[in-house]
């Protein structure tokens, strides 16, 4: 009798514990989207703002059923890419800057996350006291403001290169631009305005720095006229931010030549891809895409014509001195 006893409590209290298990919600979030890397002494944190399902058809170069296998390769076929929204912060102990702001209120409810991931990472928007803008597309400066185009960073100054300004700032772009295209030059006017307002907006020449003696800026016209990356250097540690050079994981590592319909100047943009490529991968310099899986932070490696995208593992602020070797 006692034994039988026993064994009813202890079924008893196996369904009561299974039952407390069972009945656990589920979380229903993801972990905040932040990465961080150090380089040398500086901290680059990667935000992630969202993101937006891309049809391969958008790709050109090559034929569709050719994008597809590549596609194929890396992903289960769906009507279309999620493509990343992603903004990078850079702290280099004086001061703190962010490249790119993504896509805002601007895409609808896949996006506009930028500014609670820099939260869940530490800092707050009125911290940051530089932007550095890649270009101009709606993707990389809807972040600027909010829905009632009021800026976000009331403390930054923004900066982009000359011809990228020329291209969509001036009013008469705006006039001229077809009509399908009239909404992408009113939507990066709109963002930068009060920064323009508030002489807050400022643009750079060919060779010039926007932050001397903190950062690089080189033209790599061709996604749009003032397309531009970005070189970060802490002791002797490198890394290139470059926006929109790339826009598919799957096709155009491995295939430089195929560009996107969203280029102003396609042959142009692929030269700018093959040449940054080329250098980053020579270098073994950490580089950063607006526009990969996040946190789009890696380095590229070349083998014969071809590229392939090596991203960052994940793994503790920074490494040990001494990594212990298992053989």
């Amino acid at each position: 009798m006692k034994a039988w006893c026993n064994g009813v409590i202890g079924l008893a209290l196996m369904a009561a514990i299974s039952g407390a298990m069972a009945q656990a919600p589920q979380v229903g979030t993801q972990a905040p989207g932040y990465f961080r890397l150090a380089l040398g002494d500086y901290e680059v944190t990667a935000l992630f703002d969202g993101y937006n399902d891309l049809s391969p058809k958008l790709l050109q170069g090559m034929s569709q059923s050719q994008i597809r296998a590549l596609l194929a390769r890396r992903s289960i076929e769906t009507p279309g890419v999620q493509t990343a929204f992603n903004a990078f912060l850079v702290n280099t102990g004086k001061q703190l800057i962010l490249v790119d702001t993504g896509a805002g209120q601007c895409i609808g409810a896949t996006a506009g996350q930028l500014v609670a991931n820099m939260q869940a990472a530490g800092y707050q928007p009125e911290q940051v006291d530089s932007i550095l803008l890649t270009h101009l597309h709606l993707d990389h400066v809807c972040g600027l403001v909010d829905a009632q185009h009021q800026p976000l960073f009331n403390n930054a100054t923004v900066y982009a290169a000359q011809a990228e300004a020329a291209y969509w700032l001036d009013p008469q772009a705006l006039a001229k631009a077809p009509a399908a295209g009239k909404a992408f030059f009113k939507i990066a006017q709109d963002s930068t305005a009060p920064y323009v307002a508030a002489g807050r907006f400022k643009t750079f020449a060919p060779g010039q720095s926007p932050l001397p003696g903190v950062v690089e800026a080189t033209l790599e016209a061709g996604h749009t006229p003032g397309s531009t990356t970005y070189r970060f250097t802490s002791q002797n540690q490198s890394i290139v931010f470059m926006g929109d050079l790339v826009h598919n994981l799957a096709v155009q590592f491995e295939h430089p030549q195929v560009s996107i319909s969203f280029d102003v100047n396609s042959q142009q943009a692929i030269r700018s891809r093959a040449a940054v490529f080329s250098a980053t991968a020579a270098s073994k310099t950490w580089v950063t895409a607006a526009h990969l899986p996040f946190p789009g932070i890696g380095h590229i490696t070349a083998v014969d014509k071809h590229f392939q995208w090596v991203p960052v593992e994940y793994g503790p602020y920074k490494r040990a001195a001494k990594v212990p070797l298992i053989e």
